[in-house]
């Protein structure tokens, strides 16, 4: 009877201390959500919003929007190419720095995540100053004889994009080996020596084991680099202005030019792109959890 009663005040106790972090996510998360897609129901600007006649015009405005439509494709792009380039090589990095015999591990493993602890803005700044016409970049070639003129790498379409690949997959590849190195240390050394006896090369080793073992790892930082590649902001924003002639502008860059950027505050498409934005990531989570659910 004693246990029961010290049980029900724990529960009672537990409830109590939850209840204020649970207004708080209301308050702060929920709320915004709903009034967001509420919102992405209306017309109108801010102070003179009424309900779209039809409904739903906002969502199939998008699918008119040859600019938002070229938002998707850029997105895309950076999520087809940049993704699977920035995961092969963080989880490369991880296998060689999990390596007990390699000196000096705590510092390599440090300059190799510290792109991570530079601030968005001030990375984007840094890669626009270093591949502008007048850059370092252009400089290196230039004194390489690799190129007799400087490129205009931030003027031109594909150039353009490819700089922004380059800083995703430098400042995000190690911050996605952190997690690759947590993952391989949680692997007993007994498993790689037992391989070793077996007559297995590195990449059986690598392929068959190491692999496997990190699955619900690799469909972690997976389904996390999705997520943060379709909310693709700060890049577009800082290095490109989404230029030239909006070639390499995502789908959060577009959603922001709605709400703030252009003038007239555009709230009720603005919302609906988001929510579009929101689907996608959902989806797309999904596929993922059940492509790498390996479970009968």
């Amino acid at each position: 009877m004693k246990s029961k009663s010290v049980t029900a005040k724990q529960e009672r106790w537990g409830w109590l201390f939850l209840i204020p972090a649970t207004l708080l996510i209301c308050i702060m998360s929920f709320y915004p959500i709903i009034q967001a897609f509420l919102t992405s129901f209306k017309t109108g600007s801010s102070a003179n919003m009424k309900w779209a006649s039809p409904i739903i015009y906002n969502y199939s405005r998008m699918f008119s929007d040859k600019l938002f439509i070229r938002s998707v494709v850029n997105t895309f792009f950076y999520l087809i190419v940049q993704v699977p380039i920035m995961l092969i090589l963080a989880i490369l990095l991880a296998q060689l720095l999990n390596n007990r015999d390699l000196k000096f591990r705590g510092i390599f493993r440090t300059c190799v995540f510290l792109p991570c602890a530079t601030a968005l803005v001030s990375y984007s700044l840094i890669f626009k100053s270093l591949f502008a016409t007048q850059g370092l970049i252009n400089s290196i070639l230039q004194a390489l004889h690799i190129t007799s003129q400087n490129i205009n790498f931030l003027g031109t379409a594909g150039t353009a994009k490819m700089v922004i690949i380059l800083a995703l997959i430098w400042r995000w590849t190690g911050y996605n080996m952190v997690f690759y190195l947590a993952g391989l240390q949680g692997i007993e050394y007994s498993v790689y020596e037992a391989a070793k006896i077996d007559g297995a090369n590195g990449w059986k080793t690598f392929w068959n084991i190491t692999v496997p073992l990190l699955r619900p790892t690799i469909i972690m930082t997976f389904i996390m680099s999705i997520n943060g590649t379709l909310q693709l902001f700060d890049e577009s924003v800082n290095l490109t202005s989404g230029g030239p002639a909006n070639s390499t502008i995502t789908m959060s860059h577009y959603i922001y030019n709605n709400s703030f950027g252009q003038g007239v505050a555009n709230f009720g498409y603005a919302s609906a792109m988001s929510f579009f934005v929101f689907i996608l990531v959902a989806i797309l989570a999904i596929i993922n959890l059940k492509v790498g659910d390996t479970r009968d």
